[in-house]
């Protein structure tokens, strides 16, 4: 038997923990032992709509117990970052290999469960833009996980990076991480126009932010929606965006986006900037996953920026 943290609807605290049968995994899966979790708001929020005992989570990092048998992907022994659908904030998991990778004794599990996630949406996002090399750039919920990692990527890319930012301090670490400009608060979102038109949009605020920002794209832009943290609806101007023509809005879900492609070498690659001091992780809190519902909470107040890992003791 192991614990596992599931969904408990009826109880104010939302989540509990639960001994299950430990996984059994399918030839194409490595058995891995979890040493640490991070969150991410679109999984704690979803787990107020899920049923009893549902078992979220989706990051996590962690050694192999037993090796996939088919004989692909990492060995017994191997540490390991990964990613799944659900279930990840258990003490073992079973996980397809071609959403693992290796990591290397100098990066930490802390480190390391950061960048499933977080770090791929905002790889992928910025992929749709193409070579970024001194186009412009818009991202809004710059000091989130994905904004975070956006930013610093972006800048690496050479492009000019306009970030979004709550407050003065939360600016500072949005600037911190590559941002030229910084935009303070959501309501005046409209004055990004002055350091646009913008051939990228990275937007996971949804809602009246989405309209306001599609007439802000280049033509040919591309406006990438990977969240809609605001409202789930949003009033586009359908004539502004019509009779401008090229710009695209792009729906963004990383589930879909990994359908189509292995993470391995992706996960690989943001392993590797951070192993070389390329991307930082910008880690909020880091705490027992017995805490799992106080940092929950705290993750959906926005009481810290950056990412929240939970160590499995």
């Amino acid at each position: 038997m192991i614990r596992t943290i599931v969904v408990d609807p009826h109880e104010k605290s939302l989540f509990r923990f639960k001994e299950v049968d430990a996984p059994q995994a399918k030839p194409w899966e490595a058995l891995v032992q979890v040493k640490a979790v991070s969150l991410n708001r679109g999984e704690v929020s979803d787990a107020k709509n899920q049923e009893m005992s549902s078992r979220p989570g989706w990051d996590f990092a962690g050694i192999v117990l037993e090796p996939a048998e088919n004989g692909a992907g990492p060995q017994k022994g191997a540490q390991v970052v990964g990613l799944l659908s659900m279930g990840a904030w258990s003490e073992q998991v079973a996980a397809p290999v071609s959403l693992l990778a290796e990591i290397p004794d100098k990066l930490t599990f802390t480190e390391a469960a950061t960048l499933p996630v977080a770090g791929l949406t905002a790889l992928y996002a910025l992929r749709k833009g193409g070579m970024l090399l001194g186009k412009r750039i818009f991202i809004t919920g710059s000091s989130g996980g994905v904004g975070l990692f956006a930013h610093q990527l972006a800048a690496q890319s050479g492009a000019f990076v306009v970030g979004t930012a709550s407050t003065e301090e939360k600016a500072g670490l949005v600037r911190e991480n590559g941002s030229d400009e910084v935009i303070i608060g959501y309501s005046a979102i409209s004055s990004a126009r002055k350091f646009g038109p913008y051939d990228l949009i990275i937007d996971s605020v949804g809602g009246n932010t989405l309209a306001t920002l599609l007439p802000l794209l280049a033509p040919r832009g591309v406006c990438v929606a990977v969240g809609f943290s605001s409202s789930n609806t949003a009033m586009i101007d359908m004539m502004n965006l019509v009779t401008s023509g090229g710009r695209t809005l792009y729906s963004f879900f990383l589930g879909e986006e990994l359908s189509r492609q292995s993470a391995t070498d992706d996960l690989s690659l943001l392993v590797r900037l951070v192993t070389d001091g390329l991307l930082i992780p910008r880690i909020g809190v880091e705490a027992s996953w017995t805490e799992i519902n106080t940092v929950a909470h705290n993750l959906m107040e926005r009481k810290f920026s950056g990412k929240a890992v939970l160590l499995i003791d």
